[in-house]
């Protein structure tokens, strides 16, 4: 009677344990099919945006890569890299990166605040002892690698002023733009133009993260481009990423905004976009004797950019400590108005880029926390580390693949939002 206890026993453990199975098995077998579902939907309404945006010529070409958690759900490279000789554009093509350098270096600067030979409070004269700018009343303030880092130091770009502002006169560089000139020679220039307002006071987009190179390249002990291959771009293997194209054949053809259709850029291109203006010199991204430009003078493929992208978001390795990435993910301004965003005040900065702080504000399905930000040469991504959703397009069209209605679109795509737009005239 015993052992016919025992085994009844045993028949119901085994009877439960199946149950258990099952129900875990199933459980699989329904969030398996209802993530790719989901993912089925989100790659035929991004399909439609970039379809549309081509065919309506808003765009050239495109190529987009969304990522969730850790997995490439959707990758799309669409349209031309020469429109005028019908090449078609490739996922391997080399794009001119504009401010999406900027975190690259914001990156380099934090590897050498993790290795110690860099401090976030340290003034900028313990590396660049002649940089101090002054004040409209004449007084030097402290101006600290944090300021550079959080585009707080009352520094500008010369496109946002007006034809007889400082920088104008003094034909300061921004990374972007024809003006052949050494970069301490620009540091010269920009530190000799009166600061905006007292560091840490207000923001303002600007050459701070050119200066941010210069101190990155002292600190490291060698020049921006090779500190910034040490830290960041050999460790995650970013192999296309450099300072000068290495193979300008694989350069992608660069296009701008026009009333008709996108043109392709001279040398050098002026566009107009709202109140600023922006010259572009292509020619730059094959000049290894032009100046490094941090915030700016990048070139490099959206597979290496998505590479530092997955590893800002999942914890900094092999560049970061967690510690020191998680501050990217941080607002570090406080409430200072973000005013090269559409919603100032729904973004806050962190180290290198803006982070949401109000999504109703925003007018974005992005959840509180996504970081983001954009190039100027027609590029957008952003990491929604709540939804662990990496997500970044390169376009070779300025100003549209940037900022207005194909972005807006394609975020709206990722997320299913009920506000998508295909980017229909």
């Amino acid at each position: 009677m015993k052992a016919v206890a025992i085994n009844k026993y045993l028949n119901y453990r085994a009877s439960i344990f199946m149950q258990n199975v099952i129900g875990l098995v199933l459980v699989l077998m329904l969030a398996a099919s209802v993530v790719p579902a989901q993912d089925a939907a989100m790659k035929k309404r991004l399909d439609t945006v970039i379809d549309e945006a081509i065919k309506n010529e808003k765009i050239v070409g495109a190529t987009m890569i969304v990522a969730r958690d850790g997995k490439i759900v959707y990758r799309r490279t669409a349209g031309y890299n020469d429109r005028e000789a019908k090449k078609l554009l490739r996922e391997s093509d080399v794009f001119r990166l504009a401010s999406l350098t900027k975190l690259i270096v914001s990156t380099a600067a934090l590897r050498l605040v993790d290795e110690g030979t860099l401090n976030l409070d340290d003034p900028v004269t313990k590396y660049l002892p002649e940089f101090r700018p002054k004040l409209e009343g004449g007084r030097a303030p402290v101006i600290t690698v944090r300021h550079l880092l959080t585009h707080t130091a009352g520094l500008t770009y010369t496109g946002f002023e007006k034809p007889d502002g400082a920088y104008h006169r003094l034909n300061v560089s921004g990374g972007i733009d024809g003006v052949d000139v050494s970069l301490e020679e620009n540091l010269r220039r920009i530190a000799a133009a009166p600061l905006l307002y007292e560091p840490g006071a207000g923001w303002g987009y600007s050459v701070a993260i050119d200066v941010l190179g210069a101190v990155v390249a002292k600190a490291g002990g060698s020049t921006l481009q090779e500190v910034v291959r040490r830290t960041v771009t050999a460790p995650l293997k970013m192999k296309d990423t450099a300072f000068t194209a290495k193979n300008p054949a694989r350069l992608v053809v660069p296009y701008g905004d026009a009333e008709k259709r996108p043109v392709r850029m001279t040398e050098p291109f002026v566009l107009t976009w709202g109140s600023a203006e922006i010259i572009y010199s292509p020619r730059k991204a094959t000049e290894a004797n032009d100046f490094p430009s941090g915030g700016a003078g990048m070139v490099g493929t959206i597979t290496d950019y998505y590479r530092l992208l997955e590893a800002l978001r999942t914890g900094g390795a092999p560049v970061l400590k967690p510690a020191t990435a998680r501050l990217i993910a941080e607002n570090q301004v406080g409430n200072l108005p973000i005013t090269a965003t559409a919603n100032p005040d729904a973004w806050g900065w962190s180290l290198g880029l803006s982070v949401l702080k109000d999504p109703v504000a925003a007018k974005t399905p992005q959840s509180i926390g996504t970081w983001a930000w954009i190039g100027a040469y027609g590029h957008s991504y952003f990491v929604d580390p709540k939804e662990k959703l990496t997500v970044i397009c390169l376009t070779d069209t300025a100003i549209a693949g940037m900022v207005g209605e194909f972005p807006t679109a394609l975020v709206n795509a990722v997320y299913g939002n009920e506000n998508f737009s295909t980017g229909k005239n």
